[in-house]
């Protein structure tokens, strides 16, 4: 049965929160465009390597790229321009350009640190899972903390990243958790795609994309609509 969007965070009593604490296991977040505002710096990059390449990006060319990965989006940027440049120098300027805006930091989304800190104290392990190259991962978590995060997989760790469920499965191994036991928060299709065929319960929070309400997967606006006695409802309702 597909969850229809939510308007509202529901809340439970502190005895139904005990007695469903046992079904939840973990709790994993993909970082760009749901935790950190990094979409529109993602944008501006892309268009100025896109016009170095001789091309021009735009806004449709972004949301086909939204939660892919670094090949492919470098890929695609070789296929838009026509342009004779090895793929590891575009990738190059790519990353260059993301990690010179990222030294003066990076804003958390409204309600990113919020439950990460409440999922946090609970005691609930937590894992970043994102398509991004590790530098990037570590220039992000410079700003939003690395001490919130048990385990942190990027594109460097694995030979598949999203929409492949290699990257969600890793992190499910090292925490030890069975996927039924967790959920995943995404903002991208190819996020979702990833999650959802590792097992695990999926909250989309879309940012660029629309993403629909679907089986084991519920959409909301935003973070701020989301708290840990909700996230334990989600499990207890899908196991």
């Amino acid at each position: 049965m597909a969850t229809d969007k939510l308007s509202r965070t529901p809340r439970l009593l502190p005895e139904a929160e005990t007695s469903m604490s046992e079904t939840l296991h973990a709790v994993l977040f993909d970082m760009d465009g749901l935790l950190v505002d990094t979409e529109k710096v993602w944008g501006l990059v892309e268009a100025e390597v896109v016009d170095r390449l001789g091309g021009q990006w735009s806004p449709e060319h972004q949301e086909r790229m939204v939660g892919g990965s670094w090949e492919t989006t470098v890929s695609y940027m070789l296929g838009l321009t026509g342009a004779d440049v090895p793929h590891d120098v575009v990738a190059g300027w790519l990353l260059d350009g993301m990690l010179t805006r990222l030294e003066s930091g990076v804003e958390p989304l409204p309600g990113a640190l919020e439950l990460l800190t409440q999922v946090k104290a609970a005691g609930v392990p937590i894992a970043l899972v994102t398509a991004s190259l590790k530098p990037m991962a570590d220039a992000v978590l410079a700003s939003i903390g690395r001490h919130h995060f048990d385990v942190i997989v990027t594109a460097d760790d694995v030979t598949r990243t999203k929409p492949d469920p290699e990257p969600y499965q890793m992190a499910l191994r090292l925490l030890g958790v069975d996927p039924h036991h967790a959920v995943v928060f995404e903002d991208s299709p190819n996020g979702v795609a990833a999650a959802t065929a590792a097992g695990c319960y999926v909250v989309a929070v879309p940012n660029l994309v629309p993403i629909p309400a679907a089986s084991r997967r519920t959409v909301v606006e935003s973070l701020l609509d989301v708290d840990l006695p909700f996230i334990r409802t989600l499990v207890q309702a899908a196991v």
